[in-house]
């Protein structure tokens, strides 16, 4: 289950597809960092990431590399890292653009309705 509650690295578009499809399938809520290695803000919030996914079990934090990936990156319309993009069955409830942990906290809680979090 240790794949459950931690961030997943999507290194491949195959990888990236399957994680996705699980994740809509499962009815899970969806959270990907669509990030980049040279960017600072997005060292910055990864250990944030990385807490969110510990804490929250139910939800699926999944790892974009746009520089990995770009072709994804340019299907979700990522301009600027990092983005944060919320997603349940395969439709984007919401996205966050740049390193805000208050707001992507609270995106988060709010798309998961009444379930208790803490940041």
């Amino acid at each position: 289950m240790a794949e459950e509650t931690a961030v997943i690295g999507c290194h491949s578009e195959a990888d990236w597809e399957e994680h996705l499809r699980r994740g809509n399938e499962s009815k899970r809520l969806v959270v990907v960092d669509f990030t980049a290695s040279w960017c600072g803000p997005c060292r910055i919030i990864a250990p944030f990431f990385a807490e969110l996914a510990k804490k929250l079990p139910e939800v699926l934090f999944l790892k974009v590399d746009v520089d990995e990936l770009p072709k994804v990156a340019a299907d979700w319309a990522v301009e600027a890292m990092p983005t944060f993009v919320i997603v349940r069955e395969g439709t984007i409830l919401d996205r966050v653009v740049g390193a805000k942990k208050e707001e992507l906290h609270q995106k988060i809680q709010h798309h998961l309705g009444s379930a208790t979090v803490s940041a």
